[in-house]
């Protein structure tokens, strides 16, 4: 299975970089992806791999990569959906939309709809990075910008749960075209995460107190495993993973008609955005 092309946003620091260095060190066609050109151009050179740059704050960046990586690879083995962010502060972005939602549903979710005919066709495995935070969540469907009631922390959960539903729709769409989804938590990691951000998770992820989380490797070892392993047999499409295990879920999750309608809502304001 060695020499599949493997695209991997949020690549160029985090449990991103770590994954692609792991992977590429094993024969893989690891394609970086990443919001900082100067992180993702090092880690490309290191590599000898292919880069593209993307702010996921801004949706005309994801189309544009969206359109690079469609011209590119004719085959795309495997899609890592991981760039993330979290804000303190509720700020919109110059699409619209409240920057945590989008950067961690809304611009994965139009990534990975713009590569679906190709991802399809290339019976790809489609990983997405969400976090043991989703149990948290509070989704409005009709308020998915959270113009109400916003917290940093909700707001962040919301779109960690919209992971595993889009996940599991995604499954129930394309699973049996041979798309296989798949989300997981790869724990607390000590990374850059929240850097440059007003979140409380600063004071976590940027203090003493990171030498009680996870190294990189350590939260990627679930993301090379889901990408390296066979659907089906190693673990179940559609599923929610944490250590190589199934992990607890919202129960919202395993709710059909919310996760039809975060789709149709998500269509709606990517439409709009």
């Amino acid at each position: 299975m060695a020499g599949r092309t493997m695209v991997i946003t949020g690549a160029s620091d985090g449990i991103g970089r770590a994954a692609a260095r792991a992977l590429s060190r094993s024969g893989e066609n690891v394609v970086v992806v990443g919001r900082s050109a100067d992180k993702t151009e090092a880690l490309a050179r290191e590599l000898e791999a292919d880069h593209h740059v993307a702010d996921f704050a801004r949706l005309e960046e994801v189309r544009a990569l969206a359109a690079a990586l469609l011209d590119r690879y004719p085959v795309i083995d495997v899609l890592v959906n991981n760039a993330g962010v979290i804000m303190g502060s509720r700020t919109m972005t110059a699409d619209g939309h409240e920057t945590t939602f989008q950067v961690n549903h809304l611009a994965p979710f139009l990534l990975t709809t713009l590569l679906s005919e190709r991802l399809v066709a290339s019976r790809a495995t489609v990983i997405m990075t969400s976090s043991v935070l989703n149990l948290r969540a509070r989704l409005d469907l009709d308020d998915l910008d959270l113009i109400r009631n916003y917290a940093g922390i909700r707001a962040y959960a919301n779109a960690k749960l919209a992971n595993i539903l889009h996940t599991r729709e995604m499954q129930r769409r394309h699973g049996d075209a041979g798309v296989n989804a798949v989300s997981f938590h790869p724990g607390a990691v000590a990374t850059n995460f929240s850097s440059g951000t007003d979140s409380m998770a600063r004071l976590v992820y940027h203090t003493p107190l990171k030498r009680f989380m996870h190294t990189p490797e350590q939260g990627a070892d679930t993301l090379i495993w889901l990408a390296t392993s066979v659907p089906g047999a190693d673990w179940v499409p559609g599923g929610h993973y944490e250590k190589r295990r199934t992990a607890p879920v919202h129960q919202l999750s395993d709710d059909t008609d919310v996760a039809r309608r975060l789709w149709e809502r998500s269509e709606e304001m990517l439409a709009t955005g």
